[in-house]
């Protein structure tokens, strides 16, 4: 039921509703890299990646290596970001392909602010500087080649909000039960819970830089 909606329409409504930017929010983006931002790249375990197809429908997906390995800084202009042995739907990627936009959100554990970087992107099977991406010996199986447009950092009022880095609110499995019980229900129901724990046990770590 949406007849009692008031929805907003236009960009003057939704002005009306949220002010202004200050003139700090408004100007902080940048086009090249500062020295603070390689910082960031370099202790950054984990970004998402943005990306929409040609007819603009979305994707959002998690990436994640050890800090110095998900981001390479090719130059002030231009990263590469880490692609490693996964489910093989390869969403963002399939988007890639045909919208060339993407953007960026970096995370550092603990920290509210995080770095965002838009841009274009294109994907890479084999470059030189995959050697400096290596993860327990194993390389890149590609890398997403991002030239930057906007690079600018983001106040950490929804990580304060959510608390998300607070211990005391932690509780994975309180309401939505573990990840066997859930790939059981709505993936694989001709496996049994057990082989789903047995799957997603220890070795599921083990092979994370494997082809699986």
């Amino acid at each position: 039921m949406t007849g009692d909606w008031t929805e907003i329409t236009t960009a003057d409504e939704l002005t009306a509703l949220l002010g202004e930017p200050t003139v700090a929010a408004a100007t902080k983006e940048r086009s090249t890299l500062t020295d603070v931002d390689r910082d960031w790249l370099a202790a950054s375990p984990f970004c998402f990646l943005a990306t929409a197809d040609a007819q603009g429908r979305c994707d959002a997906s998690p990436k994640g290596d050890p800090a110095g390995r998900l981001v390479h800084v090719i130059d002030d202009r231009t990263i590469a970001v880490a692609e490693r042995p996964g489910n093989r739907r390869a969403d963002g990627y399939r988007n890639i392909l045909a919208n060339p936009h993407a953007g960026l959100n970096f995370l550092i554990p603990g920290r509210g602010d995080t770095l965002r970087i838009n841009g274009r992107a294109r994907l890479v099977r084999e470059a030189p500087f995959f050697d400096e991406m290596v993860v327990k010996g194993h390389r890149p199986l590609l890398a997403v080649v991002v030239e930057i447009e906007t690079v600018f950092f983001h106040c950490a009022k929804a990580f304060l909000r959510s608390r998300l880095w607070q211990p005391d609110t932690w509780a994975p499995e309180a309401i939505v039960p573990r990840r066997a019980v859930l790939a059981h229900r709505l993936e694989r129901p001709d496996t049994s819970v057990e082989e789903l724990d047995a799957y997603y046990g220890p070795a599921y770590s083990a092979r994370l830089y494997t082809e699986t």
